[in-house]
């Protein structure tokens, strides 16, 4: 599966990972989203962050939320 990243703009910090470009399943309470990116099939997810555990998230709820660090 190939995952595209997304960004919140209300809130910063907020990411998502989701299986489709449009990203139409990711929560409006954190909308707008701006695609920033996507990892190939055989590629690692960025910030150590498991591939199964994206993928299962993806398939029950069509998308998977992280938090980065906020930076000083």
């Amino acid at each position: 599966m190939r995952l595209f990243i997304f960004k919140s703009e209300t809130a910063p910090n907020l990411g998502a990972f989701c299986g489709e470009l449009a990203g139409l399943q990711l929560p409006n309470q954190f909308a707008p989203w701006s695609a920033v990116g996507a990892v190939a099939p055989d590629r690692d997810p960025p910030y150590k962050l498991s591939r199964d555990v994206i993928e299962a998230a993806i398939n029950a709820r069509g998308f998977q939320l992280f938090r980065l660090s906020k930076k000083e």
